[in-house]
C-alpha cells in the first residue's frame, strides 16, 4: 500500500502542466486564474497498462460560498478563525473537468480580486471544499508551502513560504527514493506564470522572465519538480516603471 500510495503522489505531481496568470490593474485589482491540467502523453508513460483501464468522469462547476451555504451546519462548527478562513475562498470559482473518455484532465480556479494580497493560496480550494462536506479538519493545512503576493502599485511580489519543513523533507524523500526508471521517461512538468500589468516592466527578480513586446506582461517557467522540492525557488518581484 505504501508504494502504491508513493506511486500516485509521483504520477499525479509530475504528469501536470499548471498555469497561473494574472491580470493586474491600475488600482490594484484584478483577476487570477490557476489551471492544473493533466498532461496526458506524461501520464501514459508513468501509468502504463492502467492507462486504458481508467473509468472517472466528472465535470463540475461550483462557486466556494456555495459549499459554505449548502453545508452550514457543518461550517458552524469549526472555529471563528477556521471560519475565516473558509469565508476568504467565498467568490473562488472551481471547474473540475476528468473525462477517461475524452482524456481531458482540467482543474481551474479563478477569483476577481480588489486587493490580491487577499487572494488565497488557491491550491487549497478543493481541500478545504472537501473538510465543509465531509466535516474534515483543515487537510489544507498538509500543504507544507503558501503562496501570497503583494502589490503596492509599483511592486509587484509573488511570496511562496514554506510552512512544513518536514513534509518538504519527506517530499524529497519520495522523489529521492522513485523508480530509476521515470528517469529516463520524456515527462511534460511545467508550472508557467503569466502575469499582466498595468504599466511597463522595469526589472524582474527572475532572469528567466520573457517580457512581452510591449513590456507589460511575463512569462516564466519551472520545473513542476523544482517547484515541489524548492518551492521558495518561485518568489519573484516585480518593478513597473
Amino acid at each position: 500500500m505504501k508504494k502504491l500510495l508513493a506511486f500516485l503522489f509521483f504520477t499525479i505531481l509530475i504528469s501536470c502542466q499548471i498555469t497561473e496568470t494574472i491580470h493586474l490593474n491600475a488600482d490594484g485589482s484584478g483577476n487570477i486564474e490557476v489551471i492544473n491540467l493533466r498532461d496526458e502523453n506524461s501520464y501514459m508513460q508513468l501509468a502504463g497498462e492502467n492507462y486504458s483501464k481508467e473509468e472517472k468522469f466528472q465535470d463540475t462547476t461550483y462557486v466556494f460560498q456555495e459549499y459554505i451555504k449548502k453545508y452550514n451546519e457543518t461550517f458552524l462548527k469549526y472555529t471563528l478563525e477556521e471560519q475565516k478562513l473558509f469565508l476568504k475562498y467565498s467568490n473562488v470559482k472551481v471547474h473540475l473537468k476528468k473525462s477517461s473518455f475524452e482524456k481531458e484532465f482540467r482543474d481551474v480556479f479563478t477569483l476577481d480580486f480588489t486587493k490580491i494580497s487577499d487572494v488565497p493560496d488557491l491550491f487549497k480550494t478543493e481541500n478545504y471544499a472537501d473538510d465543509i462536506k465531509y466535516n474534515y479538519a483543515l487537510t489544507a493545512e498538509r500543504h507544507y508551502y503558501k503562496i501570497g503576493y503583494t502589490f503596492d502599485g509599483t511592486v509587484f511580489k509573488r511570496l511562496v513560504v514554506v510552512t512544513n519543513e518536514a513534509q518538504l523533507q519527506k517530499t524529497k524523500e519520495d522523489f529521492k527514493n522513485r523508480d530509476p526508471k521515470y528517469a529516463s521517461l520524456k515527462l511534460t512538468q511545467l508550472y508557467t506564470l503569466k502575469y499582466h500589468f498595468p504599466r511597463k516592466i522595469k526589472s524582474v527578480s527572475n532572469e528567466k522572465a520573457i517580457l512581452s513586446p510591449d513590456k507589460k506582461a511575463l512569462t516564466i517557467e519551472f520545473q513542476i519538480t523544482d517547484c515541489l522540492l524548492n518551492p521558495e525557488s518561485t518568489n519573484l518581484e516585480v518593478i513597473l516603471e
